[in-house]
């Protein structure tokens, strides 16, 4: 069985939504594209290369998959370039159907399904970068084995977020966790049974 990870940048506050530019995900009206690239770092940079220096698969939606498609094809020399570029990729979309980026394959239309075969097979982890819609349907259908997350010190109010649609009750285990210069912190948390309650009152007695 594979691990299904789930790679994002996020805000204090929770929000995934277009780190990367004011034209990744305009969609709801969202004014803060772009928010992660004034933090950007040299420590980030290496983070990101080491979560991608093992084998792995790619699991994404169709709006990561165009702009990954759009980019990492036309890098040279780039290690992380050369890795995505050579990554088997399953791509989760309703509307496109073909995908030209080298190793890439389009799932059908049930993609619950499909993927929870995909994690029941042998193989490298399948890893989900941004992906927003793709993630609030695996969570929903209890399909994330672990999250790395990149928390950015910045609070945006609004804009989807990573637990925005809805996720079944889980308990995590945070196995690292390291801060960058700038305050930006990396955190890898993973599936830890169910969630287990009590009462301070009752401890009180």
């Amino acid at each position: 069985m594979r691990t299904l990870v789930v790679n994002t940048f996020m805000s204090l506050d929770g929000v995934m939504q277009a780190p990367g530019g004011p034209d990744e995900d305009p969609s709801t009206g969202f004014r803060h594209g772009g928010w992660s690239v004034a933090l950007w770092d040299d420590a980030i940079g290496e983070r990101i290369a080491a979560d991608l220096s093992g084998p792995f698969d790619l699991l994404l939606g169709r709006k990561t998959y165009e702009i990954f498609a759009a980019h990492w094809p036309h890098v040279a020399g780039d290690p992380v370039a050369d890795r995505l570029n050579a990554a088997t990729k399953h791509v989760a979309s309703r509307t496109l159907d073909r995908v030209d980026w080298s190793n890439s394959t389009l799932l059908d239309a049930d993609v619950v399904a499909q993927v929870g075969r995909l994690r029941d097979e042998e193989g490298p982890e399948l890893q989900v970068h941004g992906s927003w819609c793709l993630v609030q349907t695996l969570l929903q259908h209890d399909l994330v084995d672990e999250f790395r997350l990149v928390v950015f010190p910045v609070v945006l109010g609004d804009g989807k977020r990573l637990f925005e649609g809805g996720a079944i009750p889980a308990a995590l285990r945070l196995v690292d966790s390291a801060t960058a210069p700038n305050g930006v912190l990396f955190l890898r948390y993973r599936r830890a049974g169910a969630v287990v309650t009590g009462s301070f009152a009752l401890a009180d007695r």
